[in-house]
């Protein structure tokens, strides 16, 4: 992603088209909402903190820089309610786009709190200005969503020195080789990652033995995404493996852990996460490997109680079909996510701590919140 402001007031954004990487970099502009829910909806960019952080990004490049809707705000300039109407639309739209990846509903809501104290704030004012409505709220999400995109960043790093201290403390091991699925790394956030991101501080600390990446079918962001990254890296022991292949290598071959990303975690500690991810939890728990779920904190979804809740994406049969080229007219069923419940899981990795399972098994992810 490539982000600049130049002049305080001049957002741009610029996505890498992840479905064309590793073998080209394409960057793509996005100049409005409507860019930005096509780049989400369509997998060009994707990873639940990504999402976000392109929409609130693209709402506050489509406000401060698109001149139709400069156009249409400045018609309704002074009216607060209307404006916030306005842009609760847009919010609306952005979210229908990926409504599995809570972090983008969340980031929404924080955008709309912020709007509301602005404008209250604004009519609780004695004292006189020339700063309009529309000016106040363009500057309110400009400056929240390039708040979202540096926290992120520092909300990973945090979240990868937690989980490589926690998985060093729960195997006892000197050296850790790890096993991911999907992507989680820099493709997947602002930056540095989250399941990834734990990978790269055990590699900072010359704790990292190896790291296998399961490929990730049908849409293949280990293989395409995470393998790359693992390589730009040049992370030791770095491998790719077929998503059937993680129960013969944790029978045959060295596994310490299992660190995965999340898109949604919900009260009691059920995860969900790309399809495969609920398979890694089983073999995992079989063969007795910590399974770690890292995400921050607004992927955390306190009102849900458990995974049954969680709506899951069901993407298209093409994508299927054409990926593993079957025939033609083929039914599928292809969804997106799949839910690991909190039985499987050994600890919630976050950029606050880590939350572990009480003496009874039991997650309290609403009181950790």
């Amino acid at each position: 992603m490539r982000y600049t402001n130049d002049g305080g007031q001049n957002p741009r954004l610029k996505v890498l088209d992840q479905l064309l990487v590793p073998h080209e970099k394409v960057y793509i502009d996005v100049p409005d909402v409507k860019m930005a829910y096509t780049v989400i909806k369509t997998m060009q960019i994707r990873g639940a903190p990504l999402i976000a952080i392109v929409a609130l990004l693209g709402l506050s490049v489509d406000m401060n820089t698109n001149a139709h809707s400069i156009e249409e705000l400045d018609k309704i300039d002074g009216d607060a309610t209307a404006i916030l109407l306005w842009i609760r639309d847009k919010m609306e739209y952005l979210k229908s786009s990926r409504p599995t990846a809570v972090n983008l509903a969340n980031a929404l809501q924080e955008l709309d709190k912020a709007m509301e104290e602005a404008i209250k704030n604004m009519s609780g004012s004695s004292s006189s200005t020339t700063t309009t409505t529309k000016e106040v709220l363009c500057k309110v999400v400009l400056d929240y969503s390039e708040f979202m995109l540096e926290r992120d960043v520092n909300d990973n790093k945090a979240i990868g020195k937690f989980g490589a201290e926690a998985i060093l403390k729960k195997t006892g091991k000197d050296k850790i080789s790890l096993v991911t699925i999907c992507n989680t790394g820099s493709l997947a956030t602002a930056g540095y990652g989250t399941a990834l991101g734990v990978a790269r501080s055990l590699q900072k600390m010359e704790k990292l033995e190896s790291i296998s990446a399961l490929e990730t079918r049908p849409y293949n962001q280990g293989s395409r995404l995470t393998a790359f990254e693992i390589l730009e890296e040049g992370m030791p022991g770095g491998q790719l493996i077929c998503d059937s292949a993680a129960g013969a290598l944790m029978q045959t071959k060295k596994v310490d852990a299992c660190v995965v990303g999340a898109d949604r975690v919900c009260a009691n500690g059920d995860t969900a996460n790309k399809i495969g991810t609920y398979n890694l939890s089983i073999i995992a728990a079989f063969h007795k490997i910590p399974f770690y779920v890292a995400a921050p904190i607004t992927s955390l979804d306190i009102t849900l109680e458990s995974g049954k809740s969680i709506p899951i994406e069901e993407r298209s049969s093409e994508e299927l079909i054409s990926s593993s080229k079957a025939p033609a007219g083929m039914p599928c069923w292809n969804p997106a996510f799949d839910v690991t419940p909190d039985c499987n899981i050994s600890g919630i990795i976050t950029e606050k701590g880590v939350i572990y399972p009480d003496a009874d098994g039991k997650f309290n992810v609403k009181a950790f919140v």
